[in-house]
Protein backbone atom coordinates (compact mmCIF):
# COMPACT_ATOMS: atom_id res chain seq x y z
CA UNK A 1 0.00 0.00 0.00
CA UNK A 2 1.11 3.75 -0.81
CA UNK A 3 2.46 6.00 2.11
CA UNK A 4 -0.83 7.88 3.47
CA UNK A 5 -1.09 10.97 5.74
CA UNK A 6 -3.75 12.23 6.88
CA UNK A 7 -3.12 14.82 9.02
CA UNK A 8 -2.50 15.47 12.52
CA UNK A 9 -5.03 12.92 14.80
CA UNK A 10 -3.78 14.22 18.11
CA UNK A 11 -1.07 15.07 20.73
CA UNK A 12 -0.70 13.36 23.77
CA UNK A 13 -1.20 15.40 26.74
CA UNK A 14 0.19 13.80 29.99
CA UNK A 15 -1.90 15.05 33.34
CA UNK A 16 -2.52 13.90 36.80
CA UNK A 17 -6.37 13.28 36.32
CA UNK A 18 -7.93 12.58 32.81
CA UNK A 19 -11.47 13.09 33.56
CA UNK A 20 -10.65 16.83 35.10
CA UNK A 21 -8.30 17.71 32.17
CA UNK A 22 -10.93 16.72 30.19
CA UNK A 23 -13.53 18.51 31.28
CA UNK A 24 -11.40 21.72 31.33
CA UNK A 25 -10.45 20.83 27.59
CA UNK A 26 -13.93 20.61 26.74
CA UNK A 27 -15.23 23.91 28.30
CA UNK A 28 -12.17 26.10 26.52
CA UNK A 29 -11.22 24.15 23.70
CA UNK A 30 -14.46 22.06 22.73
CA UNK A 31 -13.19 19.14 22.77
CA UNK A 32 -16.10 17.41 22.98
CA UNK A 33 -15.82 14.04 20.38
CA UNK A 34 -14.65 11.32 22.63
CA UNK A 35 -13.55 8.26 20.04
CA UNK A 36 -12.58 6.72 23.01
CA UNK A 37 -12.16 6.54 26.66
CA UNK A 38 -10.44 3.29 27.82
CA UNK A 39 -8.61 1.90 30.82
CA UNK A 40 -5.67 -0.77 30.23
CA UNK A 41 -2.44 -1.53 30.06
CA UNK A 42 0.47 0.60 28.10
CA UNK A 43 2.13 -3.12 27.54
CA UNK A 44 4.31 -2.31 24.49
CA UNK A 45 5.32 1.10 25.43
CA UNK A 46 8.35 -0.48 27.05
CA UNK A 47 11.43 1.35 25.91
CA UNK A 48 9.41 4.91 26.71
CA UNK A 49 7.98 3.10 30.53
CA UNK A 50 10.92 1.62 32.39
CA UNK A 51 11.23 -1.85 31.15
CA UNK A 52 7.87 -2.52 32.01
CA UNK A 53 4.00 -2.34 31.49
CA UNK A 54 2.19 0.59 33.25
CA UNK A 55 -1.52 1.15 34.06
CA UNK A 56 -3.03 3.67 31.88
CA UNK A 57 -6.06 5.62 31.72
CA UNK A 58 -6.55 7.67 28.06
CA UNK A 59 -9.17 9.63 26.29
CA UNK A 60 -9.10 10.53 22.77
CA UNK A 61 -11.08 14.20 21.99
CA UNK A 62 -11.69 15.44 19.16
CA UNK A 63 -13.45 19.06 18.18
CA UNK A 64 -15.84 18.95 15.29
CA UNK A 65 -15.07 22.12 13.41
CA UNK A 66 -11.78 21.25 12.60
CA UNK A 67 -8.37 19.92 13.59
CA UNK A 68 -6.53 17.35 15.63
CA UNK A 69 -7.43 16.33 18.75
CA UNK A 70 -6.30 15.51 22.06
CA UNK A 71 -5.24 12.18 23.58
CA UNK A 72 -5.39 12.63 27.20
CA UNK A 73 -3.47 10.59 29.42
CA UNK A 74 -3.08 9.57 33.36
CA UNK A 75 -1.08 6.91 34.41
CA UNK A 76 -2.86 4.91 36.84
CA UNK A 77 0.08 2.40 38.61
CA UNK A 78 2.71 5.31 39.11
CA UNK A 79 2.39 9.15 40.25
CA UNK A 80 3.14 11.02 36.75
CA UNK A 81 6.26 13.13 37.25
CA UNK A 82 6.79 16.73 36.05
CA UNK A 83 10.34 18.42 34.72
CA UNK A 84 12.71 18.88 37.15
CA UNK A 85 13.26 22.09 35.96
CA UNK A 86 11.32 25.14 34.19
CA UNK A 87 10.58 24.26 30.71
CA UNK A 88 12.20 26.80 28.40
CA UNK A 89 11.48 27.66 24.89
CA UNK A 90 14.00 25.87 22.58
CA UNK A 91 14.03 22.65 25.01
CA UNK A 92 13.96 19.59 23.28
CA UNK A 93 10.58 18.43 22.51
CA UNK A 94 7.18 19.50 22.07
CA UNK A 95 7.08 22.88 23.78
CA UNK A 96 3.34 24.17 22.58
CA UNK A 97 0.21 23.05 20.88
CA UNK A 98 -1.58 24.93 18.17
CA UNK A 99 -5.22 25.87 18.34
CA UNK A 100 -7.01 26.97 15.39
CA UNK A 101 -9.67 29.69 16.29
CA UNK A 102 -11.88 32.04 13.83
CA UNK A 103 -11.95 34.65 15.58
CA UNK A 104 -8.26 35.60 17.67
CA UNK A 105 -9.88 38.97 19.26
CA UNK A 106 -13.27 37.26 20.61
CA UNK A 107 -11.42 34.30 21.50
CA UNK A 108 -9.17 36.22 23.72
CA UNK A 109 -11.57 38.32 25.39
CA UNK A 110 -13.50 35.27 26.24
CA UNK A 111 -10.66 33.70 27.92
CA UNK A 112 -9.44 36.73 29.58
CA UNK A 113 -13.32 37.18 30.94
CA UNK A 114 -13.11 33.25 32.20
CA UNK A 115 -9.54 34.29 33.80
CA UNK A 116 -7.74 31.33 31.70
CA UNK A 117 -3.88 32.37 32.20
CA UNK A 118 -3.07 34.75 28.98
CA UNK A 119 0.80 34.77 28.56
CA UNK A 120 1.09 38.51 26.92
CA UNK A 121 -0.84 40.00 24.11
CA UNK A 122 -1.97 39.34 20.61
CA UNK A 123 1.13 39.06 18.22
CA UNK A 124 1.46 38.44 14.46
CA UNK A 125 3.87 36.38 13.12
CA UNK A 126 5.82 37.28 10.07
CA UNK A 127 2.79 35.88 7.75
CA UNK A 128 0.61 38.65 9.51
CA UNK A 129 -1.29 35.77 10.92
CA UNK A 130 -2.38 37.01 14.88
CA UNK A 131 -2.06 34.82 17.86
CA UNK A 132 -1.79 34.41 21.39
CA UNK A 133 -0.46 32.01 24.11
CA UNK A 134 -2.02 30.43 26.74
CA UNK A 135 -1.92 28.59 29.86
CA UNK A 136 -4.09 24.93 30.96
CA UNK A 137 -4.25 24.62 34.71
CA UNK A 138 -1.06 21.83 34.24
CA UNK A 139 1.50 24.42 32.79
CA UNK A 140 1.20 23.15 29.69
CA UNK A 141 1.40 26.19 26.98
CA UNK A 142 -1.24 26.57 23.88
CA UNK A 143 -0.73 28.28 21.02
CA UNK A 144 -4.08 29.94 19.92
CA UNK A 145 -3.78 30.82 16.01
CA UNK A 146 -6.06 32.58 13.47
CA UNK A 147 -7.46 30.36 11.05
CA UNK A 148 -10.01 30.05 8.32
CA UNK A 149 -9.66 26.19 7.30
CA UNK A 150 -12.78 24.32 9.09
CA UNK A 151 -14.67 21.08 8.67
CA UNK A 152 -17.80 22.48 10.59
CA UNK A 153 -19.08 25.99 10.54
CA UNK A 154 -20.74 25.20 13.91
CA UNK A 155 -20.61 28.17 16.80
CA UNK A 156 -17.45 26.50 18.43
CA UNK A 157 -15.05 29.45 19.25
CA UNK A 158 -11.98 27.17 18.75
CA UNK A 159 -10.93 23.80 16.32
CA UNK A 160 -8.75 21.46 17.29
CA UNK A 161 -4.79 21.20 17.02
CA UNK A 162 -3.33 22.99 14.27
CA UNK A 163 0.47 21.84 14.72
CA UNK A 164 2.87 22.33 17.65
CA UNK A 165 5.83 23.59 18.23
CA UNK A 166 8.95 21.53 18.74
CA UNK A 167 12.10 22.41 20.07
CA UNK A 168 15.57 20.80 18.54
CA UNK A 169 19.16 20.83 18.14
CA UNK A 170 19.99 21.27 14.30
CA UNK A 171 17.64 22.95 12.07
CA UNK A 172 18.87 21.39 8.92
CA UNK A 173 18.72 17.91 10.43
CA UNK A 174 15.20 18.48 11.74
CA UNK A 175 13.95 20.30 8.74
CA UNK A 176 15.26 17.06 6.66
CA UNK A 177 13.36 14.90 8.91
CA UNK A 178 9.54 16.16 8.59
CA UNK A 179 10.05 17.15 4.82
CA UNK A 180 10.91 12.92 3.69
CA UNK A 181 9.08 11.29 6.41
CA UNK A 182 6.20 13.52 7.38
CA UNK A 183 5.73 15.68 4.34
CA UNK A 184 6.34 18.78 5.65
CA UNK A 185 8.54 20.05 2.85
CA UNK A 186 7.18 23.99 2.41
CA UNK A 187 8.80 26.92 4.33
CA UNK A 188 6.67 29.83 5.31
CA UNK A 189 9.22 31.26 7.18
CA UNK A 190 12.84 31.03 8.67
CA UNK A 191 13.94 33.53 11.05
CA UNK A 192 16.94 34.36 13.20
CA UNK A 193 17.89 36.08 16.38
CA UNK A 194 15.65 37.71 19.13
CA UNK A 195 12.19 37.36 18.50
CA UNK A 196 10.01 40.10 20.35
CA UNK A 197 7.01 37.86 20.28
CA UNK A 198 8.28 35.14 22.48
CA UNK A 199 8.93 37.06 25.05
CA UNK A 200 6.63 36.17 27.46
CA UNK A 201 7.14 32.41 27.18
CA UNK A 202 9.56 31.26 29.81
CA UNK A 203 13.28 31.36 28.04
CA UNK A 204 11.52 33.40 25.34
CA UNK A 205 13.84 36.30 25.46
CA UNK A 206 16.45 34.19 24.06
CA UNK A 207 17.95 34.13 20.35
CA UNK A 208 16.60 31.56 18.27
CA UNK A 209 16.20 30.42 14.31
CA UNK A 210 12.87 29.66 13.76
CA UNK A 211 11.47 28.01 11.06
CA UNK A 212 7.54 27.26 9.95
CA UNK A 213 6.87 24.31 7.94
CA UNK A 214 3.97 23.04 6.12
CA UNK A 215 3.09 20.42 3.47
CA UNK A 216 2.73 21.56 -0.06
CA UNK A 217 0.73 18.58 -0.85
CA UNK A 218 -2.83 18.61 0.78
CA UNK A 219 -3.55 15.54 2.83
CA UNK A 220 -5.30 12.55 1.85
CA UNK A 221 -6.72 9.77 3.52
CA UNK A 222 -10.38 9.36 5.52
CA UNK A 223 -9.94 11.95 7.93
CA UNK A 224 -8.42 14.50 5.93
CA UNK A 225 -11.10 16.95 5.53
CA UNK A 226 -11.57 16.88 9.63
CA UNK A 227 -7.57 17.11 10.46
CA UNK A 228 -7.12 19.62 7.77
CA UNK A 229 -3.63 21.63 6.76
CA UNK A 230 -1.37 21.50 9.51
CA UNK A 231 2.09 23.28 10.39
CA UNK A 232 5.03 22.06 12.11
CA UNK A 233 7.42 25.31 14.32
CA UNK A 234 11.06 24.48 14.67
CA UNK A 235 12.78 26.30 17.46
CA UNK A 236 16.25 26.22 17.75
CA UNK A 237 17.80 28.33 20.81
CA UNK A 238 21.12 29.75 19.72
CA UNK A 239 22.95 31.42 22.99
CA UNK A 240 21.94 28.51 25.63
CA UNK A 241 22.22 24.78 25.80
CA UNK A 242 18.60 23.05 25.62
CA UNK A 243 17.47 20.51 27.83
CA UNK A 244 15.56 17.96 26.76
CA UNK A 245 12.23 18.36 28.15
CA UNK A 246 11.30 14.41 29.24
CA UNK A 247 15.21 14.30 30.52
CA UNK A 248 14.70 11.23 33.10
CA UNK A 249 11.35 10.62 32.88
CA UNK A 250 8.90 8.44 31.21
CA UNK A 251 6.74 8.96 28.19
CA UNK A 252 3.01 9.36 29.95
CA UNK A 253 4.27 11.96 32.62
CA UNK A 254 3.21 15.51 32.38
CA UNK A 255 3.19 17.23 29.58
CA UNK A 256 2.93 16.95 25.61
CA UNK A 257 4.31 13.45 24.87
CA UNK A 258 3.95 12.80 21.60
CA UNK A 259 2.66 13.74 17.95
CA UNK A 260 0.51 11.66 16.24
CA UNK A 261 -0.21 11.16 12.78
CA UNK A 262 -2.88 9.72 11.08
CA UNK A 263 -1.87 7.48 8.58
CA UNK A 264 -2.03 4.27 5.63
CA UNK A 265 0.59 2.46 4.68
CA UNK A 266 2.41 1.18 8.00
CA UNK A 267 4.71 -1.10 5.74
CA UNK A 268 5.58 1.30 3.20
CA UNK A 269 6.11 4.14 6.52
CA UNK A 270 8.34 0.67 8.23
CA UNK A 271 10.47 0.08 5.42
CA UNK A 272 11.28 3.88 4.32
CA UNK A 273 11.89 5.17 8.18
CA UNK A 274 14.07 1.95 8.72
CA UNK A 275 15.96 3.26 4.81
CA UNK A 276 15.88 6.78 7.19
CA UNK A 277 17.63 6.22 10.21
CA UNK A 278 14.68 6.41 12.15
CA UNK A 279 13.59 2.31 12.34
CA UNK A 280 10.47 2.38 14.60
CA UNK A 281 10.90 2.16 18.35
CA UNK A 282 7.57 0.69 19.48
CA UNK A 283 5.71 -1.20 16.59
CA UNK A 284 2.17 -2.79 17.83
CA UNK A 285 2.44 -5.33 15.02
CA UNK A 286 5.94 -6.45 15.46
CA UNK A 287 6.71 -6.63 19.10
CA UNK A 288 9.84 -8.41 19.15
CA UNK A 289 9.74 -9.64 15.72
CA UNK A 290 6.60 -11.54 16.68
CA UNK A 291 3.26 -10.47 14.02
CA UNK A 292 0.18 -9.93 16.32
CA UNK A 293 -3.65 -8.98 15.70
CA UNK A 294 -4.75 -5.62 15.21
CA UNK A 295 -4.23 -3.56 18.55
CA UNK A 296 -7.20 -2.35 20.60
CA UNK A 297 -7.53 0.86 22.51
CA UNK A 298 -11.26 0.41 23.49
CA UNK A 299 -14.22 0.35 20.65
CA UNK A 300 -11.60 1.44 18.75
CA UNK A 301 -8.56 -0.52 16.37
CA UNK A 302 -5.54 0.02 14.58
CA UNK A 303 -2.03 -0.64 14.32
CA UNK A 304 0.45 2.16 15.98
CA UNK A 305 4.49 2.42 15.70
CA UNK A 306 6.56 5.80 17.48
CA UNK A 307 9.64 6.53 15.88
CA UNK A 308 12.03 9.53 16.95
CA UNK A 309 12.84 13.03 15.44
CA UNK A 310 16.96 13.78 15.19
CA UNK A 311 16.40 14.84 19.14
CA UNK A 312 13.87 12.09 20.43
CA UNK A 313 10.95 13.78 20.30
CA UNK A 314 7.99 11.17 19.77
CA UNK A 315 6.00 10.98 16.75
CA UNK A 316 2.99 8.40 16.64
CA UNK A 317 1.92 6.86 13.80
CA UNK A 318 -1.73 5.42 13.72
CA UNK A 319 -3.25 2.96 10.99
CA UNK A 320 -7.05 3.16 12.24
CA UNK A 321 -8.87 -0.33 11.24
CA UNK A 322 -12.28 0.54 13.23
CA UNK A 323 -13.44 3.74 14.59
CA UNK A 324 -17.12 3.55 16.45
CA UNK A 325 -19.55 5.92 15.23
CA UNK A 326 -23.14 5.18 16.69
CA UNK A 327 -22.49 2.91 19.91
CA UNK A 328 -26.56 2.80 20.79
CA UNK A 329 -27.14 1.33 17.23
CA UNK A 330 -23.50 -0.42 17.06
CA UNK A 331 -22.93 1.36 13.80
CA UNK A 332 -18.57 0.91 13.06
CA UNK A 333 -16.26 2.36 10.32
CA UNK A 334 -14.50 -0.49 9.10
CA UNK A 335 -11.76 1.84 7.10
CA UNK A 336 -9.92 -1.91 6.85
CA UNK A 337 -11.80 -2.32 3.54
CA UNK A 338 -11.56 1.29 1.89
CA UNK A 339 -9.09 2.96 -0.10
CA UNK A 340 -6.78 4.81 2.45
CA UNK A 341 -6.25 7.70 -0.06
CA UNK A 342 -9.47 8.78 -0.34
CA UNK A 343 -11.61 11.33 1.95
CA UNK A 344 -14.67 9.98 3.69
CA UNK A 345 -17.68 11.79 2.65
CA UNK A 346 -18.54 14.19 4.88
CA UNK A 347 -21.98 12.85 6.08
CA UNK A 348 -19.91 9.96 7.52
CA UNK A 349 -17.64 11.97 9.34
CA UNK A 350 -19.96 13.80 10.76
CA UNK A 351 -21.91 11.15 12.42
CA UNK A 352 -19.21 11.36 14.97
CA UNK A 353 -21.47 13.82 16.32
CA UNK A 354 -23.86 11.71 17.34
CA UNK A 355 -21.04 10.52 20.03
CA UNK A 356 -21.23 14.75 21.53
CA UNK A 357 -20.97 14.90 25.29
CA UNK A 358 -22.09 17.85 26.73
CA UNK A 359 -20.05 17.95 30.34
CA UNK A 360 -17.50 15.27 31.46
CA UNK A 361 -17.88 14.59 35.57
CA UNK A 362 -14.23 15.23 36.58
Amino acid sequence: MQKIISGIQQVGIGIPNVHEAWAWYLKNFNMDIPVFDDAGWAELMLPYTGGKPQERQAVLALNMKGGGGFEIWQYKSRTPEEAKFEIQLGDLGIFALKIKTEDIEATYEKFKHDNISILGKIETDPLGKKFFFVKDPYENIFQMTENSDWFLDNKASTGGAEGVIIGITDMEKSMDFYSELLGYDKVLFDTNGKIDVFSSLPGGSNSFRRVLLTHSEPRKGPFSKLFGASTIELVQVTDRNAEKIFKDRFWGDLGFIHLCFDIGGMNTFREQCKAAGHEFTVDSRRPNGEELEVFDMGEASGDFAYIEDPDGTLIELVEAHRIPLVKKLGWNLDLSKRDRAKALPNWMVKMLSFKRVKEVKA
